[in-house]
Protein backbone atom coordinates (compact mmCIF):
# COMPACT_ATOMS: atom_id res chain seq x y z
CA UNK A 1 0.00 0.00 0.00
CA UNK A 2 1.20 3.63 -0.92
CA UNK A 3 2.48 5.82 2.23
CA UNK A 4 1.53 9.35 2.66
CA UNK A 5 3.24 12.07 4.70
CA UNK A 6 2.90 11.96 8.12
CA UNK A 7 0.98 15.55 9.64
CA UNK A 8 2.78 17.05 12.34
CA UNK A 9 0.05 15.35 14.83
CA UNK A 10 0.15 11.86 13.79
CA UNK A 11 2.40 9.28 15.48
CA UNK A 12 5.40 9.06 13.56
CA UNK A 13 5.68 4.93 11.42
CA UNK A 14 8.87 3.47 10.01
CA UNK A 15 9.31 1.61 7.16
CA UNK A 16 7.78 -1.62 6.93
CA UNK A 17 9.38 -5.09 8.78
CA UNK A 18 10.74 -7.48 6.34
CA UNK A 19 9.33 -10.80 7.48
CA UNK A 20 7.97 -14.19 6.21
CA UNK A 21 3.98 -13.46 6.37
CA UNK A 22 2.03 -14.44 9.34
CA UNK A 23 -1.45 -16.17 8.38
CA UNK A 24 -3.17 -14.76 11.63
CA UNK A 25 -1.82 -11.20 11.20
CA UNK A 26 -3.11 -11.65 7.48
CA UNK A 27 -6.33 -12.88 8.12
CA UNK A 28 -7.01 -9.93 10.58
CA UNK A 29 -5.88 -7.11 8.26
CA UNK A 30 -8.34 -9.10 5.84
CA UNK A 31 -10.97 -8.47 8.31
CA UNK A 32 -10.34 -5.10 9.11
CA UNK A 33 -10.60 -3.95 5.76
CA UNK A 34 -13.36 -5.88 4.99
CA UNK A 35 -15.50 -5.79 7.37
CA UNK A 36 -14.59 -3.07 9.82
CA UNK A 37 -13.78 -0.64 6.17
CA UNK A 38 -10.42 0.49 7.65
CA UNK A 39 -8.89 3.22 6.31
CA UNK A 40 -5.95 2.95 4.14
CA UNK A 41 -3.22 4.45 6.97
CA UNK A 42 -4.72 2.87 9.53
CA UNK A 43 -4.06 -0.72 8.01
CA UNK A 44 -0.75 0.28 7.44
CA UNK A 45 -0.03 1.22 11.06
CA UNK A 46 -1.56 -1.70 12.03
CA UNK A 47 0.86 -4.06 9.67
CA UNK A 48 3.34 -1.96 10.87
CA UNK A 49 3.29 -2.74 14.53
CA UNK A 50 2.25 -6.36 14.08
CA UNK A 51 5.64 -6.74 12.17
CA UNK A 52 7.96 -5.05 14.25
CA UNK A 53 6.21 -6.60 17.48
CA UNK A 54 7.62 -10.12 15.54
CA UNK A 55 10.86 -8.68 14.49
CA UNK A 56 11.77 -7.52 17.75
CA UNK A 57 10.50 -9.39 20.35
CA UNK A 58 12.60 -11.94 21.34
CA UNK A 59 10.70 -14.58 22.93
CA UNK A 60 8.10 -14.41 20.31
CA UNK A 61 7.11 -18.02 18.48
CA UNK A 62 3.57 -17.88 17.86
CA UNK A 63 0.61 -15.37 19.17
CA UNK A 64 -0.78 -18.05 21.36
CA UNK A 65 2.42 -18.79 23.68
CA UNK A 66 2.31 -15.03 24.50
CA UNK A 67 1.53 -13.90 27.99
CA UNK A 68 0.76 -10.24 29.77
CA UNK A 69 4.62 -10.25 30.70
CA UNK A 70 6.02 -10.62 27.29
CA UNK A 71 3.85 -7.75 26.04
CA UNK A 72 5.06 -5.49 29.48
CA UNK A 73 8.77 -6.38 28.49
CA UNK A 74 8.09 -4.92 24.92
CA UNK A 75 6.82 -1.87 26.26
CA UNK A 76 9.38 -1.24 28.98
CA UNK A 77 11.47 -1.47 25.45
CA UNK A 78 10.12 0.60 23.02
CA UNK A 79 10.09 3.30 26.16
CA UNK A 80 14.01 2.94 27.37
CA UNK A 81 14.55 3.25 23.41
CA UNK A 82 13.14 6.61 23.48
CA UNK A 83 10.02 6.24 21.20
CA UNK A 84 7.11 8.89 21.87
CA UNK A 85 4.45 7.83 23.75
CA UNK A 86 2.21 8.28 20.64
CA UNK A 87 3.99 5.83 18.57
CA UNK A 88 3.88 3.31 21.26
CA UNK A 89 0.12 3.98 21.96
CA UNK A 90 -0.66 3.58 18.33
CA UNK A 91 1.58 0.01 18.67
CA UNK A 92 0.04 -1.53 21.12
CA UNK A 93 -3.83 -0.06 19.88
CA UNK A 94 -2.84 -2.53 17.15
CA UNK A 95 -1.68 -5.51 18.72
CA UNK A 96 -4.73 -4.77 21.41
CA UNK A 97 -7.48 -4.80 18.20
CA UNK A 98 -5.82 -8.20 16.90
CA UNK A 99 -6.02 -9.72 20.34
CA UNK A 100 -9.99 -8.52 20.47
CA UNK A 101 -10.57 -10.29 16.92
CA UNK A 102 -8.53 -13.42 18.19
CA UNK A 103 -10.73 -14.18 21.24
CA UNK A 104 -14.12 -12.58 19.67
CA UNK A 105 -13.48 -14.39 16.16
CA UNK A 106 -11.21 -17.06 16.59
CA UNK A 107 -12.18 -18.62 19.57
CA UNK A 108 -9.38 -17.96 21.73
CA UNK A 109 -10.19 -18.06 25.48
CA UNK A 110 -6.96 -15.31 26.75
CA UNK A 111 -6.39 -11.29 26.10
CA UNK A 112 -2.50 -11.03 27.36
CA UNK A 113 -3.30 -7.47 26.70
CA UNK A 114 -5.99 -6.86 28.93
CA UNK A 115 -3.47 -6.68 31.65
CA UNK A 116 -0.95 -4.19 29.88
CA UNK A 117 -1.24 -0.50 31.45
CA UNK A 118 -0.03 1.68 28.80
CA UNK A 119 1.57 5.16 29.31
CA UNK A 120 -0.67 7.98 29.58
CA UNK A 121 -0.34 10.25 26.45
CA UNK A 122 1.51 13.40 26.32
CA UNK A 123 -0.97 15.58 25.52
CA UNK A 124 0.90 19.18 23.87
CA UNK A 125 -1.81 21.95 22.90
CA UNK A 126 -1.87 22.52 19.38
CA UNK A 127 -0.66 25.99 17.93
CA UNK A 128 -2.37 27.83 16.03
CA UNK A 129 -2.61 30.69 13.96
CA UNK A 130 -3.68 34.39 14.62
CA UNK A 131 -6.59 35.29 11.96
CA UNK A 132 -4.20 37.80 10.97
CA UNK A 133 -1.50 35.19 9.81
CA UNK A 134 -4.09 33.27 8.27
CA UNK A 135 -5.21 35.78 6.19
CA UNK A 136 -1.74 36.51 5.11
CA UNK A 137 -1.69 33.10 4.08
CA UNK A 138 -5.31 33.01 1.93
CA UNK A 139 -3.95 35.91 0.19
CA UNK A 140 -0.43 34.82 -1.11
CA UNK A 141 -1.34 32.61 -3.97
CA UNK A 142 -3.62 35.67 -5.46
CA UNK A 143 -0.21 37.54 -5.01
CA UNK A 144 2.92 36.57 -5.78
CA UNK A 145 4.25 35.59 -8.97
CA UNK A 146 3.30 32.61 -10.48
CA UNK A 147 6.16 29.95 -11.18
CA UNK A 148 6.64 29.83 -14.96
CA UNK A 149 6.18 26.01 -15.51
CA UNK A 150 2.56 26.19 -13.33
CA UNK A 151 -0.36 26.19 -15.46
CA UNK A 152 -2.25 29.32 -15.67
CA UNK A 153 -5.05 28.69 -13.26
CA UNK A 154 -2.19 27.17 -10.45
CA UNK A 155 -3.02 30.55 -8.50
CA UNK A 156 -6.72 30.37 -8.29
CA UNK A 157 -6.26 26.63 -7.53
CA UNK A 158 -3.79 27.53 -4.54
CA UNK A 159 -6.21 29.96 -3.26
CA UNK A 160 -8.99 27.51 -3.86
CA UNK A 161 -7.26 24.87 -1.45
CA UNK A 162 -6.10 27.36 1.29
CA UNK A 163 -9.44 28.65 1.73
CA UNK A 164 -10.95 25.61 1.76
CA UNK A 165 -8.75 24.11 4.45
CA UNK A 166 -9.34 27.25 6.56
CA UNK A 167 -13.31 26.95 5.66
CA UNK A 168 -13.66 24.21 6.50
CA UNK A 169 -10.86 22.18 8.86
CA UNK A 170 -10.61 19.21 6.86
CA UNK A 171 -7.76 16.63 7.05
CA UNK A 172 -5.43 16.99 4.15
CA UNK A 173 -6.45 13.15 3.42
CA UNK A 174 -9.90 14.29 2.69
CA UNK A 175 -8.90 17.52 1.26
CA UNK A 176 -7.28 15.66 -1.01
CA UNK A 177 -9.90 12.62 -2.06
CA UNK A 178 -12.58 15.21 -3.13
CA UNK A 179 -14.23 15.72 -5.94
CA UNK A 180 -16.53 18.35 -7.77
CA UNK A 181 -19.77 16.59 -7.06
CA UNK A 182 -19.00 17.05 -3.32
CA UNK A 183 -19.31 20.66 -3.89
CA UNK A 184 -22.86 21.71 -3.44
CA UNK A 185 -22.80 25.45 -3.98
CA UNK A 186 -26.49 26.56 -3.57
CA UNK A 187 -26.27 24.48 -0.05
CA UNK A 188 -23.11 25.91 0.99
CA UNK A 189 -22.11 22.58 2.29
CA UNK A 190 -19.22 20.21 1.29
CA UNK A 191 -19.39 16.20 1.43
CA UNK A 192 -16.51 14.52 3.86
CA UNK A 193 -15.81 11.28 3.84
CA UNK A 194 -13.20 11.33 7.18
CA UNK A 195 -12.12 8.19 9.05
CA UNK A 196 -13.38 5.01 9.02
CA UNK A 197 -14.94 6.11 5.85
CA UNK A 198 -17.73 8.19 7.59
CA UNK A 199 -19.56 10.72 6.06
CA UNK A 200 -20.43 14.21 7.06
CA UNK A 201 -21.26 17.63 5.72
CA UNK A 202 -19.36 20.93 6.28
CA UNK A 203 -20.55 24.10 5.71
CA UNK A 204 -18.41 26.61 3.74
CA UNK A 205 -17.73 30.38 3.91
CA UNK A 206 -18.59 32.60 0.96
CA UNK A 207 -14.51 33.09 0.42
CA UNK A 208 -14.33 29.21 0.06
CA UNK A 209 -17.53 29.07 -2.55
CA UNK A 210 -16.03 31.81 -4.52
CA UNK A 211 -12.54 30.93 -4.96
CA UNK A 212 -13.52 27.05 -6.02
CA UNK A 213 -16.19 28.98 -8.85
CA UNK A 214 -12.91 31.37 -10.03
CA UNK A 215 -10.65 28.24 -10.16
CA UNK A 216 -12.85 26.00 -11.91
CA UNK A 217 -14.32 28.28 -14.21
CA UNK A 218 -10.20 28.83 -14.87
CA UNK A 219 -9.57 25.53 -15.05
CA UNK A 220 -12.13 24.09 -16.91
CA UNK A 221 -13.07 21.28 -13.93
CA UNK A 222 -16.38 20.76 -14.51
CA UNK A 223 -16.55 16.76 -13.31
CA UNK A 224 -14.23 14.38 -11.32
CA UNK A 225 -11.47 15.40 -8.95
CA UNK A 226 -11.76 18.96 -7.24
CA UNK A 227 -8.12 19.56 -7.24
CA UNK A 228 -5.72 18.56 -10.49
CA UNK A 229 -2.74 19.00 -10.87
CA UNK A 230 -1.12 20.23 -14.53
CA UNK A 231 -1.50 17.01 -16.23
CA UNK A 232 -5.40 17.73 -14.83
CA UNK A 233 -4.83 14.45 -12.71
CA UNK A 234 -5.80 14.63 -9.19
CA UNK A 235 -3.43 16.33 -6.69
CA UNK A 236 -2.05 13.65 -4.60
CA UNK A 237 -1.43 14.30 -0.60
CA UNK A 238 2.09 14.99 -1.06
CA UNK A 239 1.17 17.67 -3.19
CA UNK A 240 -1.14 19.47 -1.68
CA UNK A 241 0.83 19.70 1.64
CA UNK A 242 3.54 21.43 -0.76
CA UNK A 243 1.03 23.71 -1.64
CA UNK A 244 0.82 24.58 2.04
CA UNK A 245 4.41 24.51 2.59
CA UNK A 246 5.24 26.54 -0.64
CA UNK A 247 3.01 30.15 0.70
CA UNK A 248 4.13 29.13 4.10
CA UNK A 249 7.69 30.24 3.45
CA UNK A 250 6.82 32.84 0.90
CA UNK A 251 4.64 34.04 3.96
CA UNK A 252 7.57 34.81 6.73
CA UNK A 253 5.05 33.37 9.27
CA UNK A 254 7.46 32.44 12.22
CA UNK A 255 4.87 29.68 13.01
CA UNK A 256 5.53 26.80 10.71
CA UNK A 257 2.30 26.41 8.97
CA UNK A 258 0.73 22.71 7.78
CA UNK A 259 -2.66 21.78 6.66
CA UNK A 260 -3.35 20.59 10.24
CA UNK A 261 -2.41 24.01 11.75
CA UNK A 262 -5.34 25.32 9.43
CA UNK A 263 -7.65 22.64 11.22
CA UNK A 264 -6.02 23.36 14.66
CA UNK A 265 -6.99 27.53 13.84
CA UNK A 266 -10.53 26.41 12.04
CA UNK A 267 -11.49 24.77 15.62
CA UNK A 268 -9.50 27.23 18.13
CA UNK A 269 -11.34 30.26 16.42
CA UNK A 270 -14.89 28.89 16.29
CA UNK A 271 -14.69 28.58 20.22
CA UNK A 272 -13.50 31.75 20.70
CA UNK A 273 -16.01 32.85 18.90
CA UNK A 274 -18.48 31.08 20.62
CA UNK A 275 -19.21 27.89 18.93
CA UNK A 276 -20.42 25.18 21.28
CA UNK A 277 -17.88 21.78 21.47
CA UNK A 278 -20.21 19.42 20.30
CA UNK A 279 -21.03 21.23 16.97
CA UNK A 280 -16.81 21.62 17.01
CA UNK A 281 -16.62 17.97 17.59
CA UNK A 282 -19.15 17.60 14.57
CA UNK A 283 -17.46 19.96 12.27
CA UNK A 284 -14.10 18.29 12.46
CA UNK A 285 -15.59 14.34 12.27
CA UNK A 286 -14.31 13.57 15.75
CA UNK A 287 -15.41 10.23 16.70
CA UNK A 288 -15.20 11.11 20.57
CA UNK A 289 -15.78 14.25 22.51
CA UNK A 290 -12.41 14.11 24.35
CA UNK A 291 -10.65 14.40 21.22
CA UNK A 292 -12.49 18.37 20.50
CA UNK A 293 -11.83 19.24 24.18
CA UNK A 294 -8.08 19.85 23.48
CA UNK A 295 -9.33 22.82 22.22
CA UNK A 296 -11.04 24.49 24.90
CA UNK A 297 -7.48 24.13 26.62
CA UNK A 298 -5.93 26.30 24.04
CA UNK A 299 -8.75 29.20 24.46
CA UNK A 300 -8.30 28.63 28.08
CA UNK A 301 -4.26 29.57 27.64
CA UNK A 302 -5.67 32.30 25.74
CA UNK A 303 -7.78 33.86 28.38
CA UNK A 304 -5.24 33.76 31.11
CA UNK A 305 -2.85 35.45 28.69
CA UNK A 306 -5.19 37.97 27.86
CA UNK A 307 -5.70 38.35 31.16
CA UNK A 308 -1.79 38.66 32.38
CA UNK A 309 -1.51 41.41 29.75
CA UNK A 310 -4.60 43.50 30.71
CA UNK A 311 -5.05 43.29 34.04
CA UNK A 312 -3.75 45.42 36.33
CA UNK A 313 -3.64 43.28 39.27
CA UNK A 314 -2.33 40.14 36.92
Amino acid sequence: MPTSKRSPTQPEVAEPVPLPPDPLSEAFLNFMHGEKNAAERTLINYRHALDTFRAKHPHFTTWDTLEADHYRRYLFEQMKSGIARATIRLHFAALRSFHTWLTRRQGWTKNPLLEVQLPKNEKKLPIVLTVTQVVTMLDLPLSVPKEKQAPLWAPERDHAILELFYSSGVRLSELASLNVHDIDTFAETMRVIGKGRKERLCPLGSPALRAIQVYRSKAGVHDGPLFLGKTKKRLTIQALGEVVKKYWRLSGLPIKVTPHKFRHSFATHLLNNGADLRSVQSLLGHASLSTTQIYTHVTTERMKEVYQDAHPRA
